[in-house]
């Protein structure tokens, strides 16, 4: 479905520059604003209809963030956290939310997996459901914020289930720095177990 939304959105936009109407991105009239979808390995990572929904943009999982109309300059410097919505999760059940970067500072050299973008634990189901994220915050949301000629980062959102009656916390050294995040050891010591879901977006340096 969001593959045919995307060559639908497309079309719509080729539609329009094709009758002379006036272009929706007046900052960029010359161009047409295509969300290109993941594929691959990359694409494979997105599962169980998770949903990160930014303005404007609407629900970005497995996709590139389009340069046009300053898109990739706003989610780093103007947008706060997204709605995140998963409409499978369970109304008596609570979930965890992490939000990583693998690829800092490069997905060449990521010498600094896992950025820390966003954790929040205690997360009732039924505000999942309706995209409300309100639960223990234990990492405020950072903007994705790639440095410049780094290529495309991935920003990964991973929900896990949270197992009952377990408190879940970060270390005062886990505190203290976002970068290097040692995310498997944090998902192991609490049991979290696999991802209920998860998806991804890729973005890069505005300016690139």
């Amino acid at each position: 479905m969001k593959l045919l939304g995307a060559v639908l959105l497309a079309a719509s936009l080729l539609g329009t520059a094709a009758r002379g109407e006036q272009s929706p991105w007046p900052d960029d009239p010359s161009r047409t604003c295509f969300f290109q979808m993941l594929s691959g390995v990359d694409g494979e990572f997105c599962r169980g209809d998770l949903e990160i929904i930014y303005p404007e943009l609407g629900d970005v999982g497995c996709a590139y963030i389009p340069k046009c109309h300053q898109y990739r300059r706003r989610i780093s410097r103007e947008w706060g956290s997204p709605r995140v919505r998963y409409p499978q999760a369970e109304k008596s059940k609570k979930y965890v939310l992490v939000l990583v970067d693998p690829d800092a500072p490069s997905r060449a050299n990521p010498r600094n997996r896992f950025w820390r973008h966003w954790l929040v634990t205690d997360i009732p189901g039924a505000d999942l459901r309706t995209g409300n994220v309100k639960g223990l915050v234990l990492t405020d949301y950072v903007r994705p914020t790639p440095p410049p000629r780094s290529g495309y980062h991935r920003y990964q959102l991973r929900l896990y289930e949270q197992p009952a009656h377990e408190a879940i916390a970060l270390s005062p050294e886990e505190r203290v720095s976002l970068g290097a995040w040692a995310m498997e050891s944090f998902v192991e010591q609490f049991q979290l177990g696999s991802p209920v879901a998860s998806t991804q977006f890729l973005t890069k340096y505005y300016e690139d």
